[in-house]
């Protein structure tokens, strides 16, 4: 059986800290993050495609532009301090269930974000990747 599936580029900026890093990254900074997500049906459809890409991107793009661009990801749960500064200076911000890794953001969107956004469409998302920088990248795969 073979396997067809689309990719989407998406681009955003976000801050974050690494809670319990051992080095900078446990300072607030931020990063140009891209993040591929990639999508699989069971069929092409009349026109011969997963999913348009324009439509990957008003799904899982407009989530993101709305929660993470131009705000700050923190591990809700044990960043409790950074969350109530950002909400103090009310800021833009996300409380993530867990710590804001490359890693983490990953397998967030492919697990929570993109379920949702993609309901009803006939397509799954079956890969995520979160480039961090120009050198690292992390991802996530069903």
């Amino acid at each position: 059986m073979m396997i067809i599936t689309c990719t989407r580029r998406l681009q955003f900026c976000a801050g974050h800290r690494v809670y319990g890093h051992e080095n900078k990254c446990a300072h607030l900074h931020g990063h140009n993050y891209v993040a591929w997500i990639t999508a699989q049906a069971e069929a092409l459809d009349a026109v011969g495609r997963v999913i348009d890409f324009s439509v990957l991107k008003q799904q899982i793009g407009t989530w993101i532009e709305d929660h993470w661009d131009h705000g700050f990801l923190y591990w809700g749960e044990a960043d409790k301090e950074v969350g109530k500064i950002l909400t103090d200076m009310k800021t833009k911000a996300y409380a993530m269930p867990y710590n804001p890794t490359a890693e983490n953001m990953a397998h967030y969107l492919l697990t929570h974000v993109a379920p949702l956004a993609l309901t009803g469409l006939g397509v799954c998302a079956v890969k995520v990747v979160v480039q961090e920088t120009e050198n690292c990248s992390a991802e996530a795969c069903l």
